[in-house]
């Protein structure tokens, strides 16, 4: 669900509201009751709901990895090809 953020423009109060994108724009500021709030241009906000990817999933089990390696080292892949056998072919 997308995060909106509002601004009256005749006495400056903001808010930022969680909105379905169907549901029609605020219009009557929620400090003075005039009817200048207005919808900001902002970057995308949005909440993940449902089962799934939250913060808490990942809290008390194992850190998020750093960039930074812990066990041994794999060997660099080679960008040379392999030489090809011998096909055992004489020449006289």
């Amino acid at each position: 669900m997308p995060i909106y953020a509002y601004r009256c423009e005749a006495c400056g109060f903001a808010k930022d509201v969680l909105q379905k994108i169907s549901d029609p724009q605020l219009t009557v500021c929620l400090s003075c009751g005039k009817e200048t709030f207005k919808k900001q241009l902002t970057a995308a906000g949005f909440q993940l709901k449902g089962s799934g990817w939250y913060v808490t999933d990942f809290r008390g089990g194992t850190p998020p990895a750093t960039g930074t390696a812990t066990g041994p080292a794999a060997p660099a892949p080679t960008d040379t090809p392999a030489a090809a056998p011998a096909t055992g072919t004489k020449s006289d």
